[in-house]
């Protein structure tokens, strides 16, 4: 037994007492750190599925985003066409110009005093000169075959086409 009590006795060595704190000590800040990483890993488990949920989110955003501006694309496209097509009916160049000179018409009555009495009496002048052309068959056949409308002297007008 004295074995024992010189070995017990050599272990309770202040020397030996404060390794044994020590190794506690670490044993106590490896399981606090053990515990620590284990938080940590879950927290970063939880910000990865965080940042997954978003990056999906933020996906499907960009992908609405995309085909929305697709489909405005493309319907803007349609519409395009659609007013070229309005735009090249028959007749909507004549009306398109007509209002512009009805336009032109309504500044001139503003800003020339003599020019409304000429043109009415021009206006009186044309529709007299219709009616006789409507009048009759030879100015039909006249009309028909490119005569032009009114004298024969007159010369037809250019065509505005070419321009």
């Amino acid at each position: 037994m004295e074995n024992s009590n010189a070995f017990l006795s050599f272990l309770l060595k202040p020397f030996f007492l404060g390794l044994y704190l020590g190794i506690i000590g670490c044993i106590v800040l490896f399981v606090r750190m053990q515990m620590r990483i284990h938080e940590l890993k879950k927290e970063l488990k939880k910000l990865k599925e965080h940042l997954h949920t978003k990056l999906e989110i933020d996906a499907e955003a960009t992908e609405d985003r995309k085909s929305k501006f697709n489909k405005l694309k493309e319907e803007n496209e349609n519409l395009r066409v659609s007013l070229q097509t309005v735009n090249n009916k028959p007749g909507r160049k004549e009306v398109r110009q007509f209002h512009i000179y009805q336009k032109a018409l309504d500044i001139m009555f503003e800003k020339a005093p003599g020019f409304a009495p000429a043109w009415q009496n021009a206006l009186k002048e044309g529709e007299l000169e219709m009616k006789n052309i409507d009048k009759g068959i030879f100015p039909f056949i006249k009309r028909l075959s490119g005569g032009g409308i009114g004298d024969s002297s007159q010369e037809p007008l250019p065509d505005k086409s070419d321009e």
